[in-house]
């Protein structure tokens, strides 16, 4: 179902398990056959929109909240076996080849342009990666927009060193602007208003000793992502983006494994995207 702009894009931020909430309004736009030219998503944002891609409703929330409950994904003891706070090799490996298996040949045909964004080590800058024939590219460049600083190892990709897209652009907004498409659909994973409050800190030399501009980058994080929550409301209120996000500040953080709390999270994404859309047809009737 065609019912905004003929260009219009679709941007995906992440959060980690606050993206249940993107599950939830992905999992409504599929129920009502809504689809966009073009995609661009990050972290979080990045795994889910995937699902989008092939088209396979409700695995993204299996894997976010059934699967965290079955295989507990997510633990500090992951550091020792696999330099990350996430079981990888489950995420990566056992679920989209073995236990639910990703839907590649559908991802691949879908006409929409998909862009994940990862951060690149050596030049400090954000690179909009998109992938479709190769699976094992594919699921590289997902784990590669999902790969926090400090607790996750670096992913190569094209022979390039790639850490999570957030680092520089959490909401890409600005790429979707500057691919050609005027009006966007932001799904956003904080409340209105909400800005990090914390104080940038510079990296010191021997974290990340042969990535200077990674380190650089690294030092303003919070300056970066205040700067896009800024534009996407001066852009709501301008009419040039329709956010789709909580309605209140969040009781989900970032490794939430409560699965009572993610679920609730998930439905608020159904409903917020459901009122959204609603909001959307009401003031430009088709």
């Amino acid at each position: 179902m065609n019912i905004f702009p003929i260009n219009t894009g679709l941007v995906l931020e992440g959060g980690c398990m606050r993206g249940v909430f993107t599950s939830g309004v992905l999992d409504y736009f599929m129920d009502n056959q809504i689809e966009f030219p073009y995609c661009v998503s990050v972290s979080a944002g990045a795994c889910n929109g995937l699902s989008y891609m092939s088209r396979q409703r409700g695995r993204a929330k299996i894997t976010n909240i059934d699967f965290l409950e079955k295989y507990r994904y997510i633990g500090m003891k992951y550091l020792w076996t696999q330099r990350s706070n996430l079981d990888r090799e489950t995420l990566y490996d056992k679920i989209p080849n073995e236990i639910l298996p990703f839907d590649y040949a559908a991802c691949f045909a879908n006409p929409m342009t998909f862009e994940m964004v990862t951060t690149n080590c050596l030049t400090g800058k954000s690179c909009y990666l998109s992938e479709r024939n190769n699976p094992e590219r594919l699921l590289a460049i997902a784990k590669a927009s999902t790969s926090l600083p400090f607790v996750c190892p670096i992913v190569w990709v094209d022979h390039q060193p790639m850490l999570d897209g957030g680092i520089i652009d959490s909401i890409p907004i600005e790429r979707a602007l500057a691919t050609g498409h005027p009006f966007n659909v932001v799904v956003l994973t904080r409340n209105r208003g909400f800005r990090k409050s914390g104080h940038d800190i510079k990296i010191p030399k021997y974290i990340y000793r042969r990535f200077p501009r990674l380190r650089l980058v690294l030092s303003k994080l919070n300056a970066y992502y205040n700067r896009q929550l800024e534009l996407i409301e001066r852009m709501e209120d301008e009419g040039t983006v329709l956010s789709i996000r909580p309605q209140h500040p969040l009781e989900v953080n970032r490794l939430e494994s409560d699965t009572k709390k993610l679920t609730a999270l998930y439905e608020e994404g159904y409903q917020c995207a459901k009122r959204a859309i609603e909001y959307y047809l009401k003031k430009y009737p088709h």
